[in-house]
């Protein structure tokens, strides 16, 4: 039986490393170890960040949908209780951007809330 050789296997192995470790500046871009350390380290920082970057557009959500709240005479708690109330299903995306792109929506949605609890 022929002799088999893992040179082929260890190359694409490193490979696969150095490739994902394009754009690194200094050593990290060009030596195995280096750039393993580098890759592993961003994979877990964009792991993290992915979560984080939901938590922060949320945030995002509800201050603009809070601020959009008040100038229309209820605070966000009251609306989003209200909203529930009436069985309005719009996520806090959208009521964002109907705050930000479209203040006579956000106001009319605000408007059938708080008139749905009332009736």
């Amino acid at each position: 039986m022929a002799r088999a050789k893992r040179g082929t296997k260890a190359r694409a192995r490193r490979k696969k490393i150095l490739n994902m470790a394009e754009g690194f500046t200094h050593r990290r871009k060009n030596t195995i170890r280096r750039g393993a350390e580098a890759v592993d380290r961003a994979k877990r920082y964009a792991y993290r960040d992915r979560k984080a970057k939901k938590r922060d557009f949320r945030q995002l959500w509800i201050t603009r949908i809070g601020a959009a709240a008040v100038l229309n005479g209820v605070n966000y708690s009251t609306l989003i209780s209200k909203l529930s109330d009436a069985k309005i299903k719009l996520d806090r995306k959208v009521l964002a951007d109907l705050a930000v792109f479209d203040p006579a929506a956000f106001t009319a949605v605000v408007q059938a809330a708080t008139g749905a609890r009332a009736a």
